[in-house]
């Protein structure tokens, strides 16, 4: 039915297209204080109308030439009268029975009055109707059916697809957005250098990609319930071909390594270590097998070695091994945050510094983050961003950040004394650390306690320098942090404009990103009513 009005269909889909494009467009989105992610899924919408309303879809030549001569001969060809069920999707007496239902429906709907179109469809009907019958005079309809869907394809969900190649996925991973991918296809747009969502367009906060369990196991059960053959798993070093993973001569090594690891002395337990910790480095599928083989919990044993040179090696070859997703999972199933966090509190400072890392890189997870908060991680390094080498500092600034992305651990960071030091690397431009100061303030300036803490700082004078000479991202990040300040609060506010604030937000307005934009003018915006109060003082 849908066949035959096409071009009414078509014409009322560009014209309300039209329409709700012309509505969003009238709307001021710059005056909303809108995230920068859900700016740019609003540019998304509206490149996604726009190319709606510009593009109109070829047509199907064929298809009408031949809905055109079945409908107007009286016995049109049998080649295309199959042509047309074909297309038409019209193959089996049930299907031309559902199709005939529907056409009785809109016979009704439209009071009794079936009007040309209608009849031309139900004489369009009879036609198919009669050619699919010569086509399987003896053939019983149900029967028919069932072998139908026993020998077609059964149709993929479409949340089992991969949105990049629209097909079945076997190994499902989810990016920082929550969006799924299968893990081929997403890892090619990363190395292709993109950081963005392929569906969503969202900027990616970090590349790692975690598997989704849950979806793949649907995925399997679907497989088994409509006799799909399942995704093939990767195979494990063992069954790999050469080439493709460690060598025998290496596993065989690994297997040696281990022993010395769990039945050593110490010496030999350093040196084991040491070397895992190198393979560990060197290539993806060394992650695996040494994984595979047992020694995340032999390696977690040895954080507690009285030995500082063991404990480096085995904390480094965890940061190592945690590079494969599925070894974030196995190291936090056997216990280890408590014992990595020990070292970040009383190793070397090499060890310290590894174990900040480690702790960066199984925070990517989600529910880590409040595992790792929980288990004393924020004081330690609050610690190790004053303490640490440049290095380490680095290493700490990071894993705050990402751990602070929890709300709970905002508050744990500002009672463990944050801010202070975080206002004294953002002063010291010599420091080296002004991009992570600032960018961890601006998450924490979300929250209260955060808040209050910048607050008392004193920080607008260095906020307000920055605004003016910082580099783009600090300039944005800096403006996030005064908008957080001033708003609500007269005092800061009054302090801004003390210092001009207002010519360099002005300034940041025109040429800042668009995240820096919305803030400039949404303090503008405060600066210029608090100017009103003071100018028309309530009686």
């Amino acid at each position: 039915m849908n066949a035959l009005q096409r071009e009414e269909l078509a014409d009322k889909f560009y014209e309300v297209t039209g329409q709700i494009e012309k509505a969003l467009s009238a709307i001021s989105y710059d005056k909303f204080d809108i995230s920068e992610e859900v700016q740019e899924q609003i540019e998304l919408v509206h490149a996604q109308f726009r190319r709606a309303k510009g593009r109109m879809d070829s047509p199907d030549l064929q298809l009408y030439m031949d809905l055109t001569i079945a409908q107007k001969e009286k016995h049109p060809n049998p080649a295309i009268l199959r042509g047309l069920s074909e297309k038409l999707q019209l193959r089996t007496i049930n299907d031309l029975k559902k199709e005939s239902l529907a056409l009785q429906e809109m016979v009704l709907s439209s009071g009794g009055d079936p009007g040309d179109c209608l009849e031309e469809m139900s004489l369009l009907l009879k036609k198919l109707k009669d050619s699919v019958l010569a086509g399987n005079p003896e053939t019983d309809t149900y029967e028919s059916e069932k072998s139908l869907v026993k020998h077609r394809s059964p149709v993929i969900p479409d949340d089992f697809r991969c949105p990049i190649s629209l097909e079945l996925m076997k190994d499902p991973v989810i990016v920082s957005t929550g969006q799924t991918y299968e893990r081929s296809h997403i890892q090619r747009w990363l190395d292709a250098g993109y950081m963005t969502c392929p569906k969503t367009q969202q900027t990616l906060l970090h590349t790692a990609l975690t598997p989704n369990y849950v979806l793949k196991s649907l995925i399997v059960q679907w497989c088994e319930n409509n006799g799909v053959e399942l995704p093939k798993k990767q195979g494990s070093c063992k069954n790999r071909k050469s080439g493709s993973c460690v060598s025998d001569c290496d596993r065989a090594a690994i297997d040696a390594l281990l022993q010395k690891l769990s039945n050593g002395n110490p010496e030999r337990q350093r040196a084991a270590a040491g070397e895992l910790r190198l393979l560990a480095k060197r290539n993806t599928d060394n992650r695996v097998c040494i994984a595979e083989a047992g020694a995340i919990p032999l390696l977690v044993e040895l954080l507690s070695s009285s030995d500082p040179r063991t404990q480096e090696h085995a904390v480094t070859a965890l940061l190592n091994l945690s590079i494969n997703e599925t070894n974030k999972g196995s190291i936090v199933n056997v216990g280890a945050i408590p014992d990595i966090v020990d070292v970040l509190k009383n190793g070397s400072m090499e060890a310290r510094e590894n174990a900040a890392a480690t702790l960066f890189s199984l925070s990517i997870i989600d529910e880590n983050k409040v595992a790792i908060g929980a288990a004393g991680a924020i004081p330690a390094l609050i610690d190790l961003l004053c303490q640490g080498s440049p290095r380490g500092k680095k290493d700490a600034a990071t894993a705050i950040f990402n751990l602070s992305i929890y709300q709970g651990n905002k508050a744990r960071a500002v009672k463990a004394g944050i801010v202070v030091p975080l206002m004294r690397l953002l002063m010291d431009a010599g420091s080296g650390m002004v991009d992570e100061a600032l960018a961890i303030l601006a998450i924490l300036a979300s929250h209260q306690e955060g808040k209050v803490a910048i607050g008392q700082a004193e920080p607008i004078p260095v906020l307000v320098e920055v605004i003016r000479t910082g580099s783009p991202r600090n300039r944005e990040n800096s403006a996030a942090v005064l908008w957080s300040l001033c708003t609500g609060d007269a005092q800061h506010l009054k302090t801004a404009r003390e210092l001009k604030a207002e010519e360099a937000l002005k300034e940041l307005s025109e040429n800042g990103t668009d995240r820096a934009k919305r803030k400039a003018d949404n303090l503008l915006e405060l600066l210029h009513r608090a100017d009103k109060v003071v100018v028309n003082p309530s009686n």
